[in-house]
């Protein structure tokens, strides 16, 4: 039985893919190449190009190649981009999201594993946050996310779905073999910023906020491996394949990094030292997020192996040194 992983051309999705395929697992991508590139994954991978928002298409896709689970990524992912656009952000998270839902009650699809974010928090009171955490996002893409996951909720009850919903920190890193890593141009990603700052692709990297309640007064988020997070994927797969219960986890490692830490680690990676733009703070942005992970660790068979940011970082400026050329294999 097939996997579909929709936005298998994007940063995350393309390690999933990547991860099945190591696995052994039959798998399709239902990408509209927007952000995603054919280059990151591999050629024997079936390819449909389109949209989640395509009912026809999508409810095609999962008959045609016998789809039993589906894992969501295609989505809107910038936080200022969705304060600026919200309606945009709406139809493309959440909308779509419906749509792909409705296609896959139809087809008898019982497994859905969720993209969501740990932006659903917003500024959360307590540190490291759990997943019974009031859920109060300080932006029009946390609300899509938060929106698409209640949406799962009322449809699993209603039609016997099972779900994984999975609420990712700071996503960052490359696949250690190179095959695959964040190629989206102008990424808001912080480490993937501060690799393009390092290799000169950049003239600065800018940091939004120095007065924050922490320690060195720069943001702290919880940074995960993007192979790791794969890896959760693949073992809420497994898990509601056993029959598992629909839950949700958060994906992170329980502790945080500053903003002003990772580029001193992206220095120390490189070798070399860069332009700091000291800028007011963006709309949206939490002074601290750090991910509570005792659910995900005792409920699943997920074990990280790349929980340290020396790693994450080296991983991300080697993917970003490949780079150069490889942009015009986007569709």
């Amino acid at each position: 039985m097939t996997v579909l992983v929709t936005g298998g051309a994007g940063y995350i999705g393309s390690h999933m893919v990547h991860e099945l395929v190591d696995a052994g697992e039959p798998v399709v991508v239902l990408d509209n190449l927007s952000t995603g590139f054919r280059f990151l994954i591999p050629g024997s991978v079936p390819f449909v190009v389109g949209s989640t928002g395509d009912r026809e298409l999508a409810l095609k896709t999962l008959r045609q190649h016998n789809v039993s689970a589906i894992i969501h990524f295609a989505a809107s992912i910038v936080v200022p981009d969705s304060v600026r656009d919200p309606l945009g952000y709406y139809l493309n998270n959440t909308m779509n999201t419906c749509v792909l839902l409705d296609a896959a009650v139809e087809a008898g699809v019982k497994q859905f594993i969720f993209s969501s974010t740990a932006a659903v928090y917003g500024n959360a009171e307590t540190t490291p946050v759990r997943e019974d955490a009031p859920t109060v996002p300080m932006s029009p893409y946390g609300t899509t996310k938060l929106m698409s996951e209640i949406m799962l909720h009322d449809t699993a009850k209603a039609h016997g779905l099972r779900f994984v919903v999975l609420r990712y920190f700071n996503v960052a890193g490359a696949d250690p073999k190179g095959r695959t890593g964040q190629s989206t141009p102008a990424a808001t990603h912080l480490i993937k910023v501060a690799c393009e700052t390092a290799l000169g692709k950049r003239p600065k990297i800018d940091v939004f906020g120095t007065d924050y309640p922490t320690p060195d007064g720069t943001c702290i988020r919880d940074y995960i491996h993007v192979s790791d997070l794969a890896r959760a994927h693949s073992a809420a797969l497994a898990y509601l394949r056993r029959g598992g219960a629909s839950a949700t986890f958060n994906c992170g490692y329980g502790r945080g990094a500053s903003v002003l830490e990772v580029i001193e680690a992206v220095r120390r990676a490189s070798r070399r030292d860069f332009p700091v733009e000291i800028g007011p703070r963006r709309p949206g942005d939490p002074a601290a997020l750090v991910a509570n992970v005792d659910r995900i660790r005792k409920t699943l068979d997920w074990r990280p192996q790349f929980q340290d940011l020396d790693t994450i970082v080296s991983h991300a400026l080697a993917w970003e040194k490949r780079l150069p050329g490889k942009q015009g294999g986007a569709g």
